[in-house]
């Protein structure tokens, strides 16, 4: 299964590289394929009549109990006798699902559940908002740049630099992530951050070596990369968020602390992580997810796949038995869109599949709507399920 899921993975991004086209980077540089094998691969991801094929047979599969029957119908352990053209084969045919978008524009015109987009709503893009200590507000994004002391911004990221001359008089900024939004952002010690749709984060200006480095997610999600402890005096590194504290030394996680939920997520991909409230205080592991209840503080921990938690900073969205209700959720936030449910129970109907965030908000719900069958219709920037 650890080498299914790997390949998985690499599918997805492969899948998602294709669509955009860029250099599949991961399937380049994997050693899992001989270069046949990739050349393979390519080829076959992109031949139209062979994902239609595929397309078609792929709601009758699933991929992770299907997988558990073949492990249990075999004696020997198998990674000992898992052959790579076969492992080939299943990237591409996980690949495959985010091509069936083609399949879905055609069958777009014969579905009578979808009523024609009356304003365009388009994907999310870079776009933050900057404020810095006086309240001066700094609108960032495609074409604008900024430069001021140690900040520099090329529209896509900001970048700052831990200027000795500030340390004197650190002060706080806070960066804001609209809905329809995202946003990568450097502190001054180094630690990276990836911001979500609809998120704000607040953080010094500079950092002093040997003292505690504190940032505070007010609300969304967001992604660190944390600048490790031996290259700052052995100074720690937290994150604040509600009652919560996460307390690491270097690492990467993943904190989800959405306005619009009574839970804190927080998912850790490397390292270890300290995690502490008002009530009581836990360790994670990677590939661990601890979820905290803001009213109770009660934590909860357990077992998650990483890639489905963090595959947005990828440029992709992974779906894994998920309710509908939840996957309009993320949806919403970077569509920038409403949805009403006229049907309680659609609202729980789960759903498997990992989509590129570039695709057209018509091309995603065409796809839920032919897997499901659930009929739907968009009016304005409202996407209405009957």
């Amino acid at each position: 299964m650890r080498i299914l899921k790997k390949i998985i993975k690499i599918s997805a991004l492969t899948a998602s590289s294709l669509l955009k086209n860029e250099e599949p980077e991961k399937l380049r540089n994997t050693k899992l394929f001989s270069e046949e094998d990739k050349k393979y691969i390519v080829e076959n991801l992109t031949d139209k009549k062979v994902i239609k094929q595929r397309s078609e047979l792929l709601s009758e599969i699933n991929l992770e109990k299907d997988w558990k029957k073949i492990q249990e119908a075999i004696d020997v352990p198998v990674r000992k006798i898992f052959p790579w053209k076969y492992a080939a084969a299943v990237l591409i045919f996980a690949g495959t699902m985010y091509f069936s978008k083609e399949q879905t524009i055609e069958k777009k015109q014969n579905n009578k559940t979808t009523v024609a987009v009356k304003s365009v709503i388009k994907p999310g893009t870079d776009k933050a908002i900057l404020v810095l200590a006086n309240g001066e507000q700094i609108v960032l994004g495609k074409e604008e740049e900024y430069n001021a002391g140690n900040v520099h911004s090329n529209g896509k990221e900001i970048v700052y630099s831990n200027n000795p001359d500030d340390k004197a008089s650190i002060s706080y900024n806070y960066l804001t992530i609209p809905r329809g939004g995202q946003f990568f952002i450097k502190l001054a010690d180094g630690t990276q951050v990836w911001l979500n749709s609809e998120s704000k984060l607040k953080f010094p200006t500079a950092f002093i070596d040997g003292k505690s480095r504190q940032v505070e997610l007010v609300y969304g999600e967001a992604y660190f990369d944390v600048s490790p402890s031996t290259a700052h005096k052995g100074s720690n590194f937290n994150v604040l968020t509600h009652s919560q504290n996460v307390e690491v030394l270097g690492t990467e996680f993943n904190i989800k602390a959405y306005q619009d939920t009574h839970t804190i997520a927080t998912t850790l991909v490397k390292g270890k992580v300290s995690l502490s409230n008002n009530v009581v205080s836990r360790v994670l592991q990677p590939g661990d997810q601890s979820i905290m209840d803001r009213n109770s503080n009660h934590i909860q921990i357990h077992a998650v796949d990483v890639f489905n938690e963090v595959s947005w900073r990828e440029g992709v969205f992974s779906f894994k038995e998920m309710p509908l209700k939840d996957i309009m959720k993320v949806l919403e936030r970077w569509y920038d869109i409403k949805t009403i449910f006229k049907k309680e129970s659609t609202q729980e109907i789960t759903f498997n599949g990992i989509l590129d965030k570039n695709q057209k908000i018509e091309e995603i719900l065409n796809i839920i709507s032919n897997t499901n069958t659930i009929p739907y219709e968009i009016n304005q920037k409202t996407v209405i399920f009957k």
